[in-house]
This record gives C-alpha cells, sequence and structure tokens, in this order.
C-alpha cells in the first residue's frame, strides 16, 4: 500500500506540473490506510512562499482530523522535505515520512535549499537577511501570560 500512497504524490506533482499550478511537489496523509489530505505546491500560484506540497497537506489534515498534530498519520511527498517543511513535520508529528525524489534531485533542477541550511548555522550577525534582536524584555510579556493562561495547551 505505501507505493500506492507515494504514487499518488508523485501523480499530484506531476499534474501540478502540467496545469501549470505550480512545482512539481506533491504531498498526501495517510491514516488508517486512508488518504486524509493531500497537496501540492502553489508558491507561485497563490504567491505563498510556505504553500509548499507538504505544509498543504498538513494544514488540510489538521483541518480535516480537527487536531494540531498529526497522531497515527504518515506523510507521503513525492521529494526529501525543504528545511521549512521539516520544522512543520515535526511540529505536526505524523509517525513516519516517506519521500521519493531526493533534495540533491531537487536541487539539480534549481530548487536548492542548501543555502538555508547553512543560514540555520550562521550565527544571526553573520546571516545575509540581518536578524536584529529587538525589545526582548517587552516581548517577553506574552511568556509571562502564556505561563499563568488557564487556556494553555501544551504541544
Amino acid at each position: 500500500m505505501p507505493d500506492f500512497f507515494m504514487q499518488t504524490a508523485i501523480d499530484l506533482a506531476l499534474e501540478n506540473v502540467r496545469t501549470g499550478r505550480g512545482g512539481p511537489f506533491g504531498a498526501v496523509v495517510v491514516k488508517d490506510g486512508k488518504i486524509i489530505s493531500s497537496g501540492t505546491n502553489q508558491v507561485t500560484t497563490s504567491n505563498d512562499p510556505t504553500a509548499h506540497a507538504e505544509v498543504v497537506a498538513i494544514r488540510a489534515a489538521c483541518a480535516a482530523l480537527g487536531t494540531f498534530q498529526l497522531d497515527g498519520c504518515d506523510l507521503y511527498t513525492s521529494c526529501e522535505p525543504c528545511p521549512m517543511c521539516l520544522g512543520a513535520i515535526y511540529w505536526a508529528r505524523p509517525q513516519r515520512v516517506f519521500f521519493g525524489a531526493r533534495a540533491a534531485d531537487a536541487a539539480a533542477v534549481g530548487f536548492d535549499d542548501q543555502f538555508i541550511y547553512e543560514q540555520i548555522a550562521t550565527p544571526q550577525v553573520g546571516r545575509s537577511i540581518p536578524f536584529l534582536p529587538l525589545m526582548r524584555d517587552e516581548a517577553l510579556a506574552a511568556f509571562r501570560l502564556w505561563m499563568e493562561s488557564p487556556h494553555r495547551v501544551e504541544y
């Protein structure tokens, strides 16, 4: 059955390119042997740099399941996730991730995210986009309020 779900993710990627709706990436979220959601890369059509196939599929699955975590779910993606998608995956906590193409395969056709990994490892003062601390003490008020909130949900 894993091959069926991976083929579905790949077919979504292929159709996305054929129809001109976005980049060559597709993903599905599966729970209990059923596809809960799917997603394709919609970055250029939605003008949303976060609209990667995995993120789109995760958002749809969480909405369908009524939860912010994908307990008991598997994610099938046509390509090894980028750093942003990797972060989203870890926050969503699926039980497994299956991927087709490798990051190096994506880089070979112009989707190279190695620079992001390099920026993550670079101290803030040396990054290509300046990261400047500002008003930390004031910003900490939100964390203090969070710790006192009766509505706090751990995640």
